[in-house]
């Protein structure tokens, strides 16, 4: 018998620095009640993944995530509405995301910023929300979480005519070395998610080698875009470690020590306590 392309991937080995999981869903991975979530944060742990950020794409799911945040001291919490839900964020809208953005345990604002590859806001729409978001991050002296889907130029645009928030980071990132090196020219941070482990990643592969500590994170976006090979599975939390042996893979480096370096940037970059 052939292997369940339903099943979750195995746990893998624990890394030998425990790490963060810079950007996951976990109500999107099934998780309802403090129950799912302590059982997900369990098997994470087994794997060396200690903490996580659990990111709302709306009202409802920053809503769960500001309250999840508070079932198990492992999770943080991220809320923005997701540029492809901006069609309708008016005032209501607003004062909802700003109010739950100041909780104790959000960590960032996020995930926000443009999706030129759906169709399900205007274009418009999403680059005034990116504006307001940009803005509440400062205001709240909060990381900027940027999801950027094909909308490279405009993400970058916008926050150089916004001014960017003291920390920014590109979740889940996906630009080519001229975006990688302005990025890393402008002092943000990049996140790399499971697509970095893919074969024909070649510019991702070339990101994750010229990066310098202090400006990556490894993320799952779970339960997306789990790491090669086990790709086109569901994703949990503790497949960040597999993400992190590749990452130290493409880096020459050992697993030991990009796992150090991502945990401290995490630690950096959401404000978490040292470890």
């Amino acid at each position: 018998m052939g292997e369940d392309k339903r099943a979750l991937p195995p746990i893998p080995d624990r890394l030998p620095v425990t790490v963060v999981d810079a950007h996951t869903h976990l109500d999107a991975c099934g998780a309802v009640d403090a129950a799912d979530v302590t059982a997900m944060l369990d098997r994470a742990e087994r794997a060396g993944v200690a903490r996580v950020v659990t990111v709302a794409d709306d009202l409802t799911a920053a809503r769960w995530a500001v309250e999840a945040s508070t079932w198990d001291p492992r999770v943080y919490a991220a809320v923005a509405l997701h540029p492809t839900r901006t069609k309708d964020f008016g005032e209501p809208e607003r004062s909802e995301v700003e109010r739950l953005a100041r909780g104790e345990r959000v960590v960032a604002i996020g995930e926000t910023g443009l999706d030129y590859y759906w169709d399900y806001a205007p274009r418009e729409a999403q680059q005034e929300a990116f504006r307001w978001h940009i803005d509440l991050a400062k205001r709240l002296g909060k990381t900027l979480m940027i999801h950027d889907r094909e909308a490279h130029e405009d993400v970058l645009r916008i926050l150089d005519e916004e001014g960017a928030p003291e920390t920014v980071v590109f979740h889940c990132f996906s630009g080519d070395e001229q975006m990688t090196r302005k990025c890393l020219d402008n002092g943000y941070v990049l996140s790399f998610a499971g697509t970095v482990t893919f074969k024909n990643a070649r510019g991702l592969h070339e990101a994750a080698r010229i990066a310098p500590r202090g400006q990556f994170l490894v993320e799952t976006d779970a339960p997306f875009l789990t790491p090669h090979p086990f790709r086109g599975r569901p994703n949990e939390p503790y497949c960040t470690a597999y993400t992190v042996r590749q990452l130290a893979a493409l880096r020459g480096e050992a697993v030991h020590e990009v796992a150090n370096a991502v945990r401290s940037a995490a630690e950096r970059v959401y404000g978490l306590p040292v470890t």
